[in-house]
């Protein structure tokens, strides 16, 4: 096991060795096993790539980043030219993010929100606003929505009505596209058709349910 000051050594090379950190106004604390980056850089991605390099280092569990961003002058900008730029790169960007995801910018802090089907996509909103100049920090507050799947549908439904001793929902139809479901094929009587749209609206992720089924 490393001592504090083999990790706090090991650190301090990592830091040199990473290129796009400024090791010189970087210092590096380390008491039982927790390892204190302090200092100043001029970027969020500067302040994100240091802890980053931290990271690496064999034996680091624990990092608390204390790294104030001071933005030289010419990298200072306005919130709204901020905003702006952050709204171009997810548009930009190649997952198609601008509709899904919210923007705030507070003092040079990027907020992102809003929902997203995959991990991927939330991490790709961060990895794009990151490196834009002006920013010192973002936070990331995109949640996951789940995907919707034809079967669970199918089978809620199916469920649904076998509880209240309705026959198996075979000739109902489903389709989905997004959040987006549509009903269709038949339906015996108006309590089967508000079994399976109700069915339907119980299922997290979904925003729309279409109804067009008809009567047998």
């Amino acid at each position: 096991m490393k001592t504090d000051i083999q990790i706090q050594q090991d650190v301090m090379a990592e830091l040199k060795w990473e290129p796009k950190v400024n090791a010189a106004h970087i210092g590096v604390e380390v008491k039982n096993g927790v390892v204190t980056l302090s200092g100043h850089v001029d970027s969020f991605a500067e302040k994100w790539n240091a802890e980053e390099a931290a990271k690496r280092v064999a034996g680091v569990k624990v990092i608390a980043v204390e790294l104030d961003v001071v933005l030289p002058g010419s990298s200072k900008k306005s919130d709204t030219e901020i905003a702006k730029a952050a709204m171009d790169a997810l548009k930009w960007n190649v997952y198609k993010l601008a509709d899904s995801v919210s923007i705030k910018v507070e003092d040079g802090y990027i907020t992102l929100t809003g929902q997203v089907p995959w991990n991927f996509e939330r991490i790709s909103a961060e990895n794009s606003v990151r490196y834009l100049t002006g920013v010192r920090g973002v936070y990331n507050f995109i949640s996951l929505k789940p995907a919707i799947s034809v079967t669970t549908v199918k089978i809620d439904i199916e469920k649904a009505l076998k509880r209240r001793a309705h026959d198996e929902a075979q000739e109902i139809t489903v389709n989905v596209h997004g959040d987006e479901v549509t009903l269709g094929g038949k339906i015996h009587d108006w309590k089967e058709k508000s079994l399976a749209i109700d069915a339907v609206w119980a299922i997290p992720g979904v925003k729309k349910v279409i109804d067009n089924t008809s009567f047998a």
